[in-house]
């Protein structure tokens, strides 16, 4: 019998669930940034290219993620009300999303990577490389679509530590056939960023197997592709209406954040380069923060599906102050990995000045991510205020940040880390809308419903 949330306190609630999503978190963005890393060995052109192209796994995370975030707060709600059956039915519209999505992506990745390559840049080397990396990612991108909606499913159910072990083997497998096919080990041939697409693939089909052996082992919640056909117009309705602002939220948000790479893109290969592990070094400050929301959203999901709409207000305001330490800590991390990677990073020295003083604005920039990470996507999702987060990160990111970017770097021609500076500006700018919205407690609601299945059951 699982127990309920009146019988812990919250930090030892959040703790249980914050460090296996932590590391979870930082491995997802370990498997990612690997590529990035491991690139460092194959020259400036291999490290760029691959970076610019990986703008598009990092979109399709963000559909995902939305994705996952309807399932994860209808079935969080669902379980602390105990109807497993709902939450099945979740499962399968949240994967036929994203399975349609993943064929889409995949099959333009197969066909037309050129294309793609060139709304980042106009560098024929880059094109080049990019695209043969492209031409492979496609099977990853099939792949992923499925094991994130699964992952998330499990996490909103508690069942973090499934999670973590699945991004553990990946991120162990990328690493292990990235070197293969880099160094040439036991046998492999050198293929450099193709090799690497190739390792992110392999990794990302024994993923998808171990979930699979996963779902065999598991008495209730199973990876099955049937439950794709379950229909019930009252959940689809309520996942449209939740997941959609949430996708739309996510997919605004990582597209506007795939224009700083554009921006940067055209102001030369130096400052491509030096962004590339500049991300990676954010990703790895940042999980600790994204780990409080996520937990904090999960543990919040629960409680308001029990009907205890006081208690979720006061967890909340615990979860703001964690999150507020989170960020602090976030920043001492990319603020202590910085000598390392100006120490073994490969550039040349247009490149390493940029890389270091991106490195210190992000010290800083980190905090207004938690923050409002925390609030938009863990607390107001958990109660189903996705619309808010929809329109306030539209606004900032497309009306403010963008065009500020653009205007900055093509019009009065600023210096590149000025350009870079006046982008980090934008979670700032909505912190008080953000932080009034919190105030106002207008999320907090239970939005589950009884007597789901009546119909059919009469049928």
């Amino acid at each position: 019998m699982r127990a309920t949330t009146k019988e812990q306190g919250f930090y030892s609630q959040i703790f249980k669930l914050v460090l296996p999503i932590v590391i979870q978190n930082l491995l997802s963005a370990a498997v990612n940034s690997a590529d990035v890393v491991m690139l460092n060995y194959v020259g400036q052109s291999a490290i760029s290219a691959v970076s610019l192209a990986s703008n598009y796994a990092n979109v399709l995370f963000m559909v995902y993620y939305g994705l996952g975030t309807g399932a994860t707060l209808l079935c969080a709600q669902y379980f602390g009300k105990g109807n497993m059956r709902a939450i099945q039915t979740v499962e399968g519209i949240a994967l036929r999303f994203s399975v349609i999505i993943s064929v889409v992506v995949a099959g333009i990745a197969f066909t037309m990577p050129q294309m793609m390559m060139r709304l980042f840049t106009d560098n024929a080397e880059l094109i080049r490389i990019g695209a043969s990396y492209l031409r492979v990612m496609g099977v990853t991108y099939l792949c992923w679509g499925i094991t994130e909606i699964y992952l998330a499913v499990l996490r909103s159910l508690g069942r973090v530590t499934i999670s973590m072990a699945m991004n553990m083997m990946a991120f162990a497998l990328n690493v292990f056939f990235n070197a293969c096919f880099i160094f040439g080990l036991f046998g492999f041939p050198k293929l450099g960023a193709t090799g690497v697409a190739i390792a992110t693939a392999m990794s990302r089909v024994i993923e998808l197997i171990g979930c699979v052996i996963v779902s065999i082992m598991s008495k209730d919640i199973k990876l099955d592709l049937r439950y794709m056909f379950i229909r019930n117009k009252l959940l689809f309705s309520d996942f449209v209406k939740l997941s959609l602002p949430a996708l739309g939220n996510d997919l605004s948000w990582g597209v506007a954040f795939s224009m700083y790479s554009v921006i940067l893109g055209h102001l030369g290969s130096d400052a491509v380069a030096a962004n590339s592990l500049v991300v990676v070094v954010r990703n790895i400050g940042t999980v600790l923060c994204f780990g409080v929301a996520s937990a904090g959203g999960i543990l919040l999901g629960n409680v308001m599906g029990e009907g205890n709409l006081e208690k979720a207000k006061e967890y909340a305001s615990k979860l703001l102050k964690l999150t507020v330490v989170a960020g602090a800590v976030g920043g001492l991390v990319v603020l202590g990995i910085t000598p390392f990677v100006l120490k073994f990073a490969s550039l040349n020295e247009t490149a390493m000045h940029y890389l270091k003083y991106m490195l210190l604005i992000n010290t800083y920039y980190i905090m207004g991510a938690a923050v409002n990470t925390t609030l938009i996507a863990g607390v107001f999702r958990a109660g189903g205020d996705t619309k808010f987060g929809l329109v306030c990160d539209t606004i900032d990111m497309w009306c403010y940040a963008v065009p500020l970017g653009f205007i900055a770097a093509f019009v009065f021609k600023l210096p590149v880390l000025v350009v870079y500076f006046l982008l980090c500006t934008d979670e700032f700018v909505k912190w008080p809308w953000v932080l009034k919205r919190y105030k106002s407690g207008l999320w907090a609601k239970n939005i589950t419903r009884d007597h789901l299945f009546e119909d059919e059951e009469k049928e």
